[in-house]
């Protein structure tokens, strides 16, 4: 009985009470897990190039590299689709109505495998053609092909992972899927060394060990779902259309969004396969440290996306303007000293990855291009984060599709030719692209949440004497009411006194 007790205590003690007391500390006790879980994620999808660069060709590396934008566009929809998950059973959790957790879960557990199986099809269609259109170069192509292939193999497993890391973010655990990390992680590693060094499987051997991974990472996040008595599925929870509804209605716009960031990334990746495959390797070497900064401001999007979620839900206004200037500083802070650091340090870090001087130049070049003005990007993430934890999902989605996707499309064919057509004139694209979707985001999120994060007017003492609790938002408000909050003087200061 007593160990029965103490296992429960345990796994109370991952959650995050995320609607009482001081929110700094709970803030990065979310998002510090969060951020890890990416950097792990990353830095062990970055050893499959890491040993490619080592054991094999240049080729074989461009193959991995090249990928990355294509991978992300045939699954940014349905990853979208778990930020609606964690949103709707963050509001549900906000408003006590914990019955309804049980039955979402079960919808998302059966989205998650439909998703899946659809991007694993769809992968094994679609790989060689898409990779054909992005011109991808013919030295590079068959390794390119036979990566991805294997690589969409893993997709339900991948989709498994996502969702259900997405529910335990719900209710503040971040922690589980960060040790899930590190364990899949260090398989991941390990697999790749036994399956290139020693059994000479080049690209096939690298796309083997990760979907071997992303197997093991799948179990034991549902098996941490299933043991938490708060999300797990239970006889009796249902399939309805209200939860789908609730999903997609957040969801959908996210991935649309991130379908359409990830075409635009794919012409420019096509665009960057034009100069050659030293271009391929360096440009993919570099974008490694892009993400690493960019994990962290992703985090305290999420962050923002969850908080507001379960604050809004409860009415707590003034605490939702808190959440959003907190998560704004903390991501500026730590994005601004890694993109130094990164950028300082730059020749000895892509050195990890390739010993090729030609690659390397392609690498610093976007370096200090593209990642010194990575803090741009916590403009529009953190105020979008904010605007989809207040149900309001396709704002910020159209406001990205067009400031940052529809830009750098118009760019490239409109006008790059114009300007050299140069490799620096390509990739600054982005820093530019990022400033005018940050700019606009900013703008719009203060114009309305000066109105839907107003405190309601107090009740006539006759009225506050029978209102024992503050009714539940309709259910539409959850999925469709826009928006947080105006930058008063007031909440900056607050913001300011929670960060001392």
């Amino acid at each position: 009985m007593e160990k029965t007790h103490e296992k429960t205590i345990k796994r109370r003690s991952q959650q995050i009470d995320m609607l009482h007391g001081p929110l700094l500390k709970k803030l990065l006790t979310f998002a510090l897990p969060l951020a890890a879980s990416g950097l792990l994620q990353m830095l062990f999808n970055s050893a499959d190039v890491a040993v490619i660069g080592w054991f094999e060709t240049s080729a074989a590396q461009a193959a991995v590299n090249s990928n990355g934008p294509l991978i992300n566009l045939l699954i940014n929809l349905f990853a979208g689709l778990s930020v609606g998950v964690t949103v709707v059973i963050a509001g549900y959790i906000g408003r006590s109505d914990t019955d309804d957790v049980h039955s979402v879960v079960l919808t998302a557990a059966v989205v998650a495998g439909v998703s899946g199986v659809v991007l694993l099809a769809l992968g094994m269609l679609v790989a060689e053609p898409l990779l054909t259109l992005m011109d991808t170069p013919p030295e590079v192509l068959a390794l390119a092909a036979q990566y991805l292939r294997i690589y969409f193999a893993g997709m339900p497993f991948i989709m498994v992972y996502n969702f259900g890391a997405s529910i335990l973010r719900s209710v503040g655990d971040t922690r589980r899927p960060l040790y899930v990390l590190i364990g899949a992680g260090v398989l991941n590693v390990g697999l790749n060394l036994l399956f290139v060094a020693l059994f000479k499987m080049s690209v096939a051997g690298v796309a083997t060990a990760t979907l071997i991974s992303d197997a093991v990472s799948a179990a034991f996040v549902v098996a941490f779902v299933m043991r938490d008595k708060m999300l797990r599925i239970r006889r009796g929870s249902e399939i309805r259309g209200k939860y789908l509804k609730k999903i997609f209605a957040i969801g959908i716009p996210a991935g649309l969004q991130g379908m359409v960031f990830s075409l635009s990334n794919v012409i420019i990746q096509a665009t960057i396969n034009g100069f050659g495959e030293k271009a391929m390797a360096g440009s993919g070497d570099a974008i490694y440290f892009e993400n690493y900064m960019y994990f962290f401001v992703s985090a305290f999007s999420q962050t923002a996306v969850t908080f507001m979620g379960q604050n809004y839900a409860a009415g707590e206004f003034e605490r939702c303007k808190r959440i959003f200037w907190l998560n704004m500083a903390a991501s500026l802070i730590i994005s601004g000293v890694l993109s130094v650091v990164f950028v300082a340090g730059g020749r000895a870090f892509i050195r990890i990855y390739t010993s090729d001087e030609q690659a390397i130049e392609y690498a610093l070049l976007r370096m200090r291009t593209v990642l010194i003005a990575g803090m741009l990007t916590c403009t529009y993430e953190i105020a979008g984060g904010a605007l989809r934890g207040i149900g309001n999902s396709l704002l910020p989605a159209i406001i990205t599709v067009v400031g940052s996707c529809v830009f750098r499309i118009v760019w490239i064919y409109a006008v790059l030719p114009h300007v050299g057509g140069t490799y620096t004139m390509l990739v600054i694209v982005y820093p530019i692209s990022w400033a005018i979707t940050g700019a606009v985001m900013l703008v719009t999120y203060f114009a309305i949440a000066a109105k839907k994060l107003k405190r309601p007017p107090a009740p006539p003492p006759d009225l506050a004497e029978n209102l024992s609790e503050t009714p539940p938002l309709p259910d539409g408000d959850i999925v469709e009411q826009t928006q947080a909050e105006q930058a008063s003087a007031g909440a900056c200061a607050q913001a300011g006194d929670d960060l001392a």
